[in-house]
């Protein structure tokens, strides 16, 4: 298998940053005996400062994490600031807090304390970088990064209804307040992203016009909610949540969203439509203006590794033919022998046995199924961690309006205080995204024991690193969750679950060389297409739902193997390592005791691990 060095903390080294010495945070210590010094008030204080910080400026992320009550109760009531003038605020506060970070670094004795100071210099360098671009949304300490502020699955249009509806709790008449003060604020949020679109189309970046036309009928969609008689979900929603809350908060959100919210979208809208006129069917950044200086920032952001187009490209094709030749017995050994991989995962896909019918009823036994798997898979985790995350997870159908442009399913840690579920948000657009056999690998990957799982071990560090989050750590753990489900015995009654699981890897090693290929490349959608589907046989409603989030999200998808692959070559050194003494729930362990990481960081991490467990 091909081994690119990874960086060290390389988008830190584009900005003169010397790297540091790193240590296992203590709570991987702990776990194999090792005890540490407490942290420094000082470094402790800024790294909760600094937190703070980012809330002030993200409120959104602050009612996510059940943050936003008592003296912060405030950040109940305000959405974050899109403008131009919003984001130079931020790229600002990212300096300064950057500037404290690295005045502060190397001088505290507690490991833990130095690991979170590197996540956030890691973070925020990165960031910064992104800002500097002349375009484009920046998710600082997150993996939706984009060139386009508005697309189908990017804008406040599709956030801010699903965000109000989950997350924003309604339990009081302050809540509903809240609620109503954020509604005011949707349309100047909307206004915001348009005039950063019109900006940024002045500069010559117009979207291609496939996503543009899946954006527009997103849009029209959402407008003719807003214009049924009870005001669509952003009234409803506040509408079924204080029935017995006082205050005419139906009306009042019916107004805000008639008055406001709909003639803001109506001009968004509008100005998607000018760019559709305007728009080509090149699917790659790199054929727009500094679309390469965009997506050679992009696939740093997510890897955190300095591996170039063309590494990636080869990687994803070499790990695509490892995992196909261990699919192939399998299908020799149901029937399956002619044709390519993809056609005939193809072919097993209408197979009726692992098909849902493709209507309400269809729709409920998925939901069902999931949550069946989720019951499974949590009773297996003591034979795979020493200390067990609750595991407190929601499945939630997507919104109607998100569906057509989303991924098959998504999902995250909920709050600090367990008040709000992680979810695992699942697409019902039709039931053709989904089979009996890729089910389960879908729930170990969004919910036990991947994003949901992982994402509860943050609720214990500092506050500033369950906010924070890297593609690779987060996609890569969420890829290897797969793989433990499938070691502990997931599919051992059940060979086209495991094909299942395999055709899963194998997408994903496909999305290092789709990704290259359309940003890099030069490929076009359809041949992207075409070979997605000859290589790994997805639906064709998944792999154009698929090709279109690449197009939109730069970069991102090759974060999710190039983590899996690192943590799996981090497990097998350490197995050689300790030999016999080596223990799959203490690597574990220090793996999400760890945090969520760049890989440079997660490399140092296992080092220290190893180190301790022989000591003993």
């Amino acid at each position: 298998m091909i081994r690119t060095p990874l960086s060290r903390r390389g988008a830190l080294r584009l900005i003169g940053t010397a790297s540091a010495s790193l240590a296992l945070p203590s709570c991987v210590q702990s776990a194999v005996g090792v005890g540490v010094p407490s942290a420094r008030p000082d470094a402790a204080a800024l790294l909760d400062q600094i937190a703070w910080n980012l809330l002030e400026l993200g409120p959104e992320n602050a009612t996510a994490l059940g943050l936003d009550s008592g003296e912060h109760s405030r950040l109940r009531h305000r959405l974050s600031d899109k403008s131009p003038d919003g984001v130079a605020q931020l790229a600002e506060a990212l300096r300064g807090d950057l500037a404290s970070v690295r005045a502060l670094h190397g001088d505290d004795p507690d490991p833990a304390v130095q690991t979170s100071l590197d996540v956030v210099e890691s973070a925020y360098a990165t960031a910064l970088e992104g800002l500097a671009l002349p375009y484009g949304e920046v998710a600082v300490g997150g993996w939706r990064n984009t060139p386009y502020v508005v697309i189908q699955n990017v804008g406040a249009y599709l956030d801010l209804p699903r965000f109000l509806d989950s997350s924003h709790p309604v339990r009081s008449a302050d809540d509903a307040e809240a609620y109503c003060d954020r509604l005011d604020q949707m349309a100047e949020q909307l206004d915001d992203e348009t005039a950063r679109v019109a900006s940024a189309e002045a500069l010559g970046l117009i979207p291609p016009d496939f996503l543009l036309k899946r954006t527009i009928e997103q849009m029209e969609r959402a407008l003719a909610d807003m214009r049924s008689g009870n005001g669509g979900m952003l009234a409803s929603s506040l509408a079924r949540r204080t029935a017995t809350i006082p205050g005419g908060w139906e009306t009042r959100s019916r107004a805000i969203v008639r008055d406001s919210i709909r003639p803001a979208l109506e001009r968004q809208l509008a100005l998607m439509k000018r760019h559709l006129q305007l728009a080509t069917s090149d699917p790659g950044i790199g054929s727009r203006p500094l679309g390469e200086e965009w997506y050679a920032w992009g696939l740093r952001a997510a890897t955190t590794t300095s591996l170039t187009p063309a590494e990636v490209h080869a990687r994803g094709k070499e790990e695509l033919a490892e995992t196909q030749a261990r699919m192939e017995p399998i299908l020799r050994s149901l029937g399956y022998s002619q044709g390519t991989i993809g056609e005939r995962m193809a072919a097993l896909a209408k197979d009726t046995r692992y098909r849902f019918p493709d209507n309400d009823a269809g729709r409920a036994e998925i939901i069902a199924f999931i949550r069946e798997r989720i019951a499974w898979i949590k009773q297996q985790m003591p034979r795979a961690f020493l200390r067990l995350a609750p595991g407190n997870v929601e499945v939630r159908r997507l919104p109607l309006a998100e569906e057509p442009g989303a991924p098959s399913a998504y999902g995250g840690a909920g709050s600090l205080d367990g008040s709000i579920p992680g979810r695992m948000w699942i697409n019902l657009h039709t039931t053709d995204l989904h089979r009996k056999y890729d089910l389960p690998t879908l729930v170990h990957h969004e919910a036990i024991p991947g994003h949901v799982w992982q994402g509860e071990y943050t609720h214990t560090m500092p506050l500033i690193r369950s906010i924070l989050a890297f593609n690779p750590y987060s996609e890569g753990w969420a890829l290897y969750a797969e793989q433990l489900g499938d070691e502990l015995g997931a599919y051992d009654a059940f060979p086209a679950g495991q094909l299942g699981y395999l055709q899963n890897q194998g997408w994903r090693a496909a999305r290092l060389v789709l990704d290259t290929g359309l940003h890099a490349m030069g490929w076009s959608r359809e041949h992207a297409n075409q070979w997605f589907q000859r290589e790994v046989g997805l639906s064709p409603a998944e792999t154009i739902n698929e090709i279109h989030r690449y197009c939109s999200w730069p970069g991102q998808a090759c974060g999710y193997k190039v983590g899996h692959s690192e943590i799996i070559r981090l497990r097998e050194s350490a197995r050689r390592a300790l030999g016999d003494t080596f223990d799959l729930r203490t690597f574990n362990q220090a793996i999400v005791d760890g945090g969520n990481v760049p890989l440079d960081v997660l490399s140092e991490i296992v080092e220290r691990y190893v180190a301790a467990a022989q000591r003993g």
